[in-house]
Parts: C-alpha cells; sequence; structure tokens
C-alpha cells in the first residue's frame, strides 16, 4: 500500500483462488492478520476478494479493531443467473464487521473471464448507501459517517484468531460538513441488457489488452455470426469490424442479401469472396463426396478469413455458440477458426433472445435496429448442401438446449435427465453427441464465459475413453 509516494504498508505472501484466470496466484497479505489504516483519524480495515467471500474471512478482525470502515478490492467474475448474491453477501459482512463496507469491483476482462463491476457500498445495518453500474468503468464519490478512531490501535492485537497489523498515516480528522455527494443507486440491468453487456466488455477487454485494433468474421447472413457483429460493433466500433461474405453453390440469394443488409444497419465494413472457384479446384483434385464435400466448403471459408487475417492484421472471431459446441455440431479448421468466439458460452435459444432484445433496445433508443429480422425468423442452416436445416442433424433447439443445461451446466446424469421429462432415446443421443465431441471443443478459441459452466477449465472430460453416459462402457 502506496501513501505519497511511499510504501506504507508491505503485505506477506497468501494463497488466492484463482477462478481460472491462473493456475497459481498468490497475493501480499499474512494469512493471518488484518490490516488496519489510520487516515485522518478514522480507521480503515483492508481485504482482498476472497477474504471478504470465505466464511470466517477477516471480517472478525475489522470489528476487534474498531474499523469505521471495511474497504475490499474484488476481481469478481460474471456468471449470469448469478441473482444478488454480492449485494446479501456484502449486507451480511458490514454486520459481522460492525461497520460501514465498501465492496470495490473491477471491470473489464481476463482471457475468457468477465469482471462487471457492480460496486457496492453499505452502511452497518446493510443499508445500500451506493451502487454503481454493471459493465460501466466510473468514479463513485460519497460523503460518508464514519466513527472516529479510539485511543492507540496497536499492532499485534489478536481478535478470534486474527492479528491485527495498525498503520497511521495521518490522525487529524475531516472538518465537518455538509454532504455534497449522498450516494446514489444504478438501475439494475434485466437479463438479456446483463448477458449482452457481459458479451461486449469481454470482447472489448480481449481485443484491446492484446494489442489488436480490428476484427475480422464471416458473415453468412445466419443469426449466429450477425450477433458477433452486432456485439463486436458495439464494442470496439464499426469501423473496426469487417464482415466476408464467402457464398458458394448452395448459398441462398436471402443469406447473402442478410448480410449485405447487416452491413448497411450496423455500418462494419463487408466484402465478398466467392468460394466456388476454390471448391471446384478441390473438388476436381480430390473427388471428395457427401460429408467431406460438405465440410470442405466451411474450411475453404477458415482458409479465406485466416489469409485475410494474416494480410491485413484483423484478428478472426469464431460465431460458434454453445449449443454447436456441446454436441460437436462445427467443422474444424472451418467455423471453428479464430482467436476468440464471443459467443462460446451462449446457448443457441439465449442467442435468439440477446438479438431480439438488441434490436428492440436500439428502436427504443430511436436507432436502426442492428440485425435483420430474416437472420432472425428463418430455419438456422449450415447451407452446405441443397435445403439443409440444423434441424436435419439436431434436436429443436429449445428442446436441446434444456437437455444440454441439465447435463453440461448442472451435471446431471441420463436417469435425472430422463426423469425430468425427456424422451430416453434423444438424451442418450445428445449426450453421446456431448461425450464424443471434446476433441473439438479442446481446439476451439478462447470465448467469453458467462455461466458457471463454460467449456474450458470448467468443464473437461478425457478425449480418450470407453465410457458413454447412459450406455456404460463401450468394447475396445
Amino acid at each position: 500500500m502506496l501513501h505519497q509516494g511511499r510504501v506504507a504498508l508491505r503485505f506477506a505472501k497468501h494463497h488466492l483462488p484463482n477462478y481460472g484466470v491462473f493456475d497459481e496466484f498468490r497475493y501480499f497479505v499474512p494469512g493471518d492478520t488484518m490490516p488496519v489504516v489510520r487516515v485522518r483519524g478514522v480507521d480503515v480495515a483492508l481485504a482482498i476478494c476472497e477474504d471478504l467471500w470465505q466464511d470466517g474471512g477477516r471480517v472478525p478482525g475489522a470489528r476487534e479493531a474498531g474499523a469505521g470502515l471495511l474497504l475490499s478490492i474484488n476481481a469478481s467474475p460474471y456468471e449470469r443467473d448469478k441473482d444478488d448474491t454480492r449485494l446479501e453477501l456484502v449486507r451480511r459482512r458490514a454486520a459481522e464487521a460492525g461497520c460501514t463496507l465498501a465492496y470495490l469491483a473491477m471491470v473489464g476482462g481476463q482471457d475468457e473471464l468477465v469482471f462487471d463491476g457492480d460496486t457496492i457500498v453499505v452502511d452497518r445495518e446493510g443499508g445500500v448507501i451506493a451502487r454503481a453500474a454493471q459493465f460501466h468503468e466510473e468514479s463513485v464519490v460519497l460523503d460518508l459517517d464514519l466513527p472516529a478512531a479510539k485511543g492507540t490501535a496497536p499492532s499485534g492485537q489478536v481478535a478470534d484468531g486474527m492479528r491485527v497489523q495498525h498503520v497511521t498515516l495521518s490522525d487529524k480528522p475531516v472538518k465537518q460538513h455538509k454532504k455534497e455527494f449522498p450516494g446514489r443507486q444504478a438501475e439494475p440491468l434485466g437479463y438479456e441488457a446483463e448477458v449482452y453487456g457481459a458479451l461486449v466488455t469481454g470482447l472489448r477487454a480481449y481485443v484491446r489488452k492484446n494489442g489488436f485494433r480490428s476484427v475480422l468474421i464471416g458473415l453468412s447472413g445466419g443469426i449466429d455470426s450477425a450477433l458477433v457483429a452486432a456485439i463486436a460493433c458495439d464494442a470496439i466500433g464499426a469501423d473496426n469490424v469487417h464482415g466476408v461474405s464467402m457464398p458458394s453453390a448452395y448459398s441462398s440469394e436471402h443469406s447473402k442479401g442478410d448480410a449485405a443488409e447487416l452491413a448497411h444497419r450496423t455500418g462494419l465494413h463487408l466484402r465478398t469472396v466467392p468460394i466456388a472457384p476454390m471448391f471446384d479446384a478441390y473438388m476436381d483434385a480430390l473427388k471428395l463426396t457427401g460429408l467431406a464435400e460438405e465440410n470442405l466448403q466451411s474450411r475453404l471459408r477458415g482458409v479465406t478469413l485466416m489469409a485475410i487475417s494474416n494480410q491485413e492484421g484483423h484478428i478472426v472471431l469464431a460465431p460458434g455458440n454453445k449449443s454447436e459446441l456441446a454436441v460437436g455440431y462445427s467443422t474444424l479448421y472451418g467455423d471453428s477458426v479464430g482467436a476468440y468466439g464471443p459467443i462460446k458460452d451462449v446457448y443457441k435459444t439465449l442467442v435468439y433472445r440477446l438479438a431480439r432484445w438488441r434490436n428492440d433496445d436500439a428502436a427504443a433508443r430511436g436507432q436502426v435496429p442492428p440485425i435483420p429480422e430474416n437472420s432472425i425468423s428463418k430455419p438456422p442452416s449450415a447451407e452446405l448442401r441443397p435445403g439443409q436445416v440444423d434441424t436435419d442433424s439436431l434436436p429443436d433447439y429449445d428442446v436441446l438446449d434444456r437437455v444440454l443445461e441439465l447435463y453440461v451446466d448442472r451435471d446431471q446424469g441420463r436417469e435425472a435427465i430422463v426423469a425430468a421429462g425427456f424422451d430416453p432415446e434423444l438424451v442418450t443421443r445428445v449426450l453421446k453427441l456431448t461425450d464424443t465431441a471434446e476433441y473439438k471443443r479442446r481446439q476451439y478459441p478462447p470465448g467469453t464465459k458467462i455461466s458457471p459452466k463454460g467449456f474450458g477449465k470448467d468443464r473437461r472430460l478425457p478425449i480418450t475413453d470407453l465410457w458413454r453416459e447412459g450406455e456404460g462402457p463401450q468394447r475396445s
């Protein structure tokens, strides 16, 4: 801790859970010590992140030291459906510490994690004094009524097994004055607004913190690439977003038109690179048929995107969603190429909800809705063969996503999912597709994590095993 350019307090090593950011992370605080700093006649106790979340933590030390304020800095990752656990935690800890509590929270992203801010200040009874907005960097200035420190609080006093390390910076109190900044509470975000804000924040942090300026997206006219494009435009500005339409012989006119309409609505840059000549050359040389012929189209698009990326310096965004990644409905080195997957942890049904919310929000603000209605309303299709739609290969997304949420997010097994009312054969099929697609997921780029069980460090299965959920061991 620094004061007037000098080190006022130096902390010793202490382990901190990493939540997927680092394999091992340490910050500097003795394991059984509560730092307390006297500033302008007020004793301020200091805590870092997990100190507040762990039962027992360092909160008792703040009460025993007679602190007037408990200041806790946090990098608490965002998760959808988390309810308001932070507010209840902060209220409970303020009561335990017997003082005002300021929970300062980070905004931004780190690899796949996103931090939504949501700074909260409560009084000793748990009443909210101020609450900052989510996904928005800001300074919150407050006038607080804090008790003056009493006497001398020597270092080394013990409170419930907690040592107190006390440092006095200044004893002279602040003069009494009329409150100018009593505090305010930001309006809470709705569900779709909150998730969308997380996706924008995560992508913006990844692009900027890694030194990139622009992104490249393959625009098929479909809902996934349209949503990714809208997120990218909101994250880094439409002038830094480049789209490529890569029609093949099977691409419909409306798909090409929808991509152009998206570019018109958002202002992103669009070019068209037909893959038909490349496809014909490969087919003449390789004589592919069936699935190999279909996947060739996707891989030619991947090669085209990576070539433009190398030439012009844009990073490629992969448009795959969580439903597709779960069951392996993607092509390695095709639609899975890229440096980042903005909707990697978003189920398909939520993709539609976010697209409609983004359009409705734009309309409510008097702006042009960015996503063409046809991209939302038409049946999803990879368009790798005549008349193809996703439901040729997969269950309806509404059913698929509910099964996947139970299996992937809630760790439910086949019997429990069937007992929840789903068809046994469908459940067996979905679970088998999910288990056997692990090798594809391992090769997918990182992407913003918005759920407790995103694909990556949170949920990893062996690629090589003979077990299938619901079927038991397979013959070798």
